[in-house]
């Protein structure tokens, strides 16, 4: 990863793009995804808010589904025209912010950056006297606990023995 001082964070190149008989194909990979056959395809509309491209795929059915888009930007800095967008999918846990330096005739790299992160102190669970305000002291929706102090089910408040009929 190399830094990248005007924007405070480390960027890494993970894939590339390049134009093949007409094309934009390419792939991203990284140590969990491994995207091997992407593709852009351009967006035509008149729309001033539209994406520039689809980024495009087969799914394990050999169906080309879309994963992602891609928008013009221009870096403040240095007045660079590049591609910025996501790579998502259901299957993924969260999107992959990626954007694309290059041209169609020269090729793109894709580049990932993840801001740098100042604490990386343990993670720490909400309780409920820190969460967020309008749920102090509430039940979250979830009704009342029926555990006790030490975990075990409580003798009290709405816990029902094992044998008694629940109403749904």
């Amino acid at each position: 990863m190399a830094p990248d001082a005007s924007f405070g964070v480390k960027a890494m190149n993970i894939g590339e793009f390049n134009l093949n008989k007409g094309r934009i194909i390419g792939w991203i990979a990284t140590r969990a995804i491994d995207l091997p056959k992407l593709a852009l395809r351009p967006v035509e509309s008149e729309n001033e808010l539209a994406p520039a491209y689809e980024i495009i795929a087969p799914n394990v059915g050999g169906r080309v589904v879309q994963v992602g888009a891609l928008w013009e930007a221009v870096a403040k800095k240095t007045g660079e025209v590049f591609l910025q967008g996501h790579v998502d999918d259901p299957s993924m846990p969260e999107a992959l912010p990626i954007a694309l330096f290059g041209s169609v005739e020269e090729g793109y790299r894709v580049a990932w950056r993840r801001p740098e992160r100042d604490d990386f102190g343990p993670a720490i669970r909400a309780t409920r006297d820190n969460a967020p305000s309008g749920n102090r002291g509430d039940d979250y929706g979830f009704g009342d606990s029926t555990a006790d102090e030490s975990g075990g089910l409580s003798s009290q408040g709405a816990a029902a023995d094992l044998d008694d009929e629940v109403a749904f």
